[in-house]
This record gives C-alpha cells, structure tokens and sequence, in this order.
C-alpha cells in the first residue's frame, strides 16, 4: 500500500520524488574518489538509504523525513557500464550575453527534506559517516521555507509545479522508456542573489521582471510584456504547441553575516530536454538579447545534471552491474516497466526488493 499520500501512518521511502514540500532540505553534492571500493561505497550506501532514513524518520513521522539520490553521468558509467538512461549527460554550459550557467562537478547528489531541520541535520551526518573518506564534498546547502512559500526575492516561488495526476507524467520517465520507468531527471543549479539591487527596484518594476504580482501572486497578462518575463521564458512547449511541466522544490537559503542570499533550483523531469530548453530561454532568451532579467540581479554559480533512479532501479544498482544489466536486458526485451505502478520482479540472486508499497 502507497503511503504518498499520508506521511503521518509510515515514514516516506528513498526516491520519493513525489514527496510534499517541507520546511527544510538540505542540498548535498559529491563526487567519487576513482578507487573500486570508493564505488562499494557508494552502492553500500544505496542498499541502506533506505533504512537509513526509517531510523531517522520514526522518532517523528509528522516530520516526514525523505530523501532522494541523484548520480551523475561518469558515475553510471562505474556503477552501470553500458545501461546509464540514454538522455543522461554532463551539465552543458550556456554562454549568453551577458549571463553565463556554468557547469560543475557532482558524482552524487542528496536532496533531504523534512519538516524538521535537525531530521535533515541528522541524515546527512549519518550520509557523510557512511561514505566517509571514499568521496569529497562539492556543495553543501541548507534551505529553508521563507514565509508563505517566497523567494529571498519577495515572490511566491513554485506556482507553477504540477499536482495530483499530472505530476508523475511530469516528474518521472513513462512507461514509453521501460528499462528507466519511475526515474527522473535532475538539474541542480545555486542562484546567488544581489539583494541591494533588487530592492531598488520599485514593485511594478519586479513583477514585470517576474510577470506576476508581488503580493497576490496574479499572472501578469504576456500578451502586454515588453520584454519576456521570467514566467514566459520558463515556460516550455515542443513545437506542436504542448506545454511540459517541470516539478521544482527550489528552496531560499543564507547567511546574512555573510551578505549571502540565494535560490537552489532543484529541477525534475521526465526528460532532460524540457529543463535544458527552459535554461537556454532564460540565458539565451527568445531572441538575442531578450534574456531573463531575473540573471540581472540572481547570478548562478553551480550546474550540474543527475539522474535520480526509481527505488527498484537503486535496488539494482546497489546490487552490481551484472544484476542490473540482466534486469535491463529483461525490461528492454519483454517491454515491462520497473516503475512503482509495473510491480517489477528483484528476485535476482539476494538481492533485496524494497518493501513498504
């Protein structure tokens, strides 16, 4: 029995991308020393995710506690050789004029969330612990939930993510791609905001910027923009006219000793297409020039792109390539899915199948 929808009976599992938005998460980026037991590690610590969280998570169910893991492009090729998701790539860099998004390193990443900071604290601890020396540390962000849901920029942030039904077709890789159903494609970005200049800005001045009202959080009409807003441009249709969802759980994060404000984008898609376009929009713009001018005051200093496996996908990769060709093989033949829905069979060798659906 699912429990997506009632965080308070169980604690939610590992790769629950669906998961409600919280009031904390953190942001954990690594990479991998290139050893063979620095890639032990990394399956030992996908076999235990799982519990890991469960030990944490029941001292307080209400907090709901999750956690999902991303792996980037060469650490497929370690874990998975020749069974990595096809549209998986590195993070293209884009060089518009006059902003860039730069591409950085990340073999591994961990999006904790909770309704509790010290929930979040913990599973990372126990995260590092485990992996120990056997990685390095890329980034490492704490975000928090601002007010009624705002950005550091004073705007309502999220507006726009799926819901219900419509957020798994979003969110996950369909059962037109078989051997990758229930994944999901990741983008990762950190926004460094200059707070000083925003400020200055008088309101009517943002909500063009952002295209909806400051306090309501009301769509401006597009139609009377002088110039793109950063709604339009992350808006995304293919060229039949259908518009592609992305789920975001950007969060606010901060020091502000340290004169530092900012946004973790945090992107999920079913496929890595629909969040590429929407970044080429924004740095690159509809036509040279018009790009988004929310980069005018948000500069953004990570990129990275993961792909964030299905638990029965996890299973199989912790338990070594031979068990996840031959499981792939099977699902690319026979056509069956090794999503959630499918009720995929791990039956391979010891391998454990996840428990609590």
């Amino acid at each position: 029995m699912s429990n997506r929808a009632d965080g308070t009976r169980v604690p939610i599992d590992a790769q629950s991308i669906d998961a409600p938005l919280t009031k904390a998460a953190v942001f954990l980026t690594l990479t991998v020393k290139p050893d063979l037991d620095d890639a032990d590690a990394v399956r030992d610590i996908l076999d235990g995710l799982d519990d890991l969280i469960k030990t944490i998570g029941f001292r307080d169910l209400a907090a709901r506690l999750t956690c999902v893991v991303g792996l980037g492009p060469g650490l497929w090729k370690r874990l998975s050789p020749g069974s990595a998701p096809a549209e998986l790539h590195p993070f293209v860099p884009i060089d518009g004029t006059p902003h860039r998004a730069p591409s950085t390193a990340g073999d591994l990443l961990f999006h904790i969330r909770a309704d509790r900071p010290d929930f979040c604290f913990e599973l990372e601890r126990l995260i590092l612990a485990t992996l120990g020396e056997h990685v390095r540390i890329e980034d490492e962000v704490q975000g928090f939930r601002y007010f009624d849901t705002r950005d550091l920029l004073g705007f309502v942030d999220g507006t726009a993510n799926p819901v219900a039904q419509e957020l798994d077709a979003a969110a996950l890789v369909g059962a037109d791609d078989p051997t990758w159903a229930g994944g999901s494609f990741i983008v990762v970005q950190k926004y460094l905001h200059d707070l000083t200049r925003w400020n200055d800005l008088t309101t009517d001045e943002q909500e063009a910027i952002i295209g909806r009202s400051k306090a309501d959080n009301i769509e401006r009409d597009s139609d009377a923009e002088e110039r793109p807003s950063h709604k339009t441009l992350a808006t995304i249709t293919d060229d039949d006219g259908n518009e592609y969802d992305i789920l975001r759980d950007n969060m606010p994060f901060g020091r502000p000793g340290a004169g530092e404000y900012g946004t973790y984008f945090i992107g999920y898609a079913g496929h890595l297409w629909v969040i590429e376009k929407m970044l080429q929009r924004m740095f690159l713009g509809e036509t040279p020039g018009q790009y988004d001018r929310i980069l005018d005051f948000s500069t953004a200093v990570t990129g990275a792109t993961f792909f964030a496996p299905s638990r029965q996908q996890m299973a199989l990769l912790a338990a070594g390539p031979a068990a996840a060709a031959m499981e792939n093989t099977a699902a690319s033949t026979d056509g069956s899915s090794s999503a959630p829905s499918s009720a995929p069979t791990l039956g391979i060798g010891s391998l454990k199948a996840p428990t609590g659906e």
